[in-house]
């Protein structure tokens, strides 16, 4: 079978960017530990699921997080089917707020069927002040704004992309 032209993602996709998704024996240049949760006092998990139209959970999504506080400047990358459990998980320092917007990590997401990537943001539900102050995040209506909310539980923070319906992300065109 002939790929045609607008099949531009190939098999170098899987196994260049997240091989550990796709059971190669080798590791990614880039993974989803971007700092020690041991090791730095402002560590943070952030794990979510993806889903698609029906609510089913998208097993091999490609995650990118990357994050610009001043302080911190940090990149990571996770397959979604890396996970046992079909998540994204990243392990990363609680971004701080830059000229009194709310701290928020950058999220790129790939996946089959989409040749062109999308992008979306991580806010904090710990940080309610400061979201409701920020100016991105209030050019959202007000209904789909916890679309890009992650709810902070115990030690971790859980947030889920969904790709269409009742639920939708919001996502950015840039």
């Amino acid at each position: 079978m002939l790929q045609t032209p607008s099949q531009t993602v190939g098999p170098y996709f899987a196994y260049g960017l997240t091989p550990e998704q796709y059971l190669y024996d080798f590791k990614s240049l880039v993974g989803n530990r971007l700092v020690s949760p041991l090791e730095h006092p402002n560590a943070i998990t952030i794990s979510g699921k993806v889903f698609d139209g029906e609510h089913n959970v998208i097993p091999d999504a490609m995650l990118e997080i990357w994050q610009n506080d001043g302080n911190n400047q940090l990149f990571g990358r996770f397959g979604t089917g890396t996970d046992a459990e079909n998540r994204f998980v990243f392990h990363t320092v609680k971004p701080t707020s830059v000229d009194a917007q709310a701290p928020y990590l950058t999220v790129i997401l790939f996946m089959r069927g989409q040749l062109i990537h999308s992008y979306t943001r991580i806010y904090f539900s710990d940080e309610s002040e400061l979201n409701e102050k920020d100016e991105v995040l209030n050019s959202i209506p007000k209904e789909r704004r916890n679309t890009l909310i992650a709810q902070k539980k115990s030690l971790t923070y859980e947030f889920n992309i969904y790709m269409q319906g009742e639920n939708e992300t919001v996502f950015f065109e840039i």
